[in-house]
């Protein structure tokens, strides 16, 4: 499976870097977001380093189809019943900040900090 050693996604799936971890699998690896910008807020990556939206191709089509239903399940989970939110931040002017594909899931009671 493909990693970058200079990645903290990477390091983080590779137990390199601690994290709070909701889920893992032999594809995927969810935890806690270090910044919350929700009372529930997690982020959902495959353990295979893909380092955007951009660069995923159709050999990623189940992985990322694995993501997004995965991510219903797990929002449940963490308490999020009455729904959710989604954001997948591509590149510079998208607002991603770690070049590792990943699925931020966010819910809980509203109103949101979502600066």
């Amino acid at each position: 499976m493909s990693h970058d050693p200079n990645c903290v996604f990477c390091k983080i799936v590779a137990g390199q870097i601690p994290s709070k971890k909701v889920y893992e699998d032999e594809e995927l690896f969810a935890f806690h977001d270090i910044r919350p910008h929700a009372p529930i807020h997690f982020m959902i990556i495959p353990k295979l380093h893909v380092p955007s939206l951009n660069e995923a191709t159709a050999e990623h089509q189940a992985l990322l189809g694995r993501i997004l239903t995965l991510a219903p399940r797990l929002a449940r989970e963490q308490g999020a019943s009455n729904g959710f939110r989604t954001v997948i931040n591509t590149g510079v002017d998208g607002g991603q900040e770690v070049y590792h594909l990943h699925v931020h899931v966010m819910g809980g009671p509203r109103p949101w900090n979502l600066g």
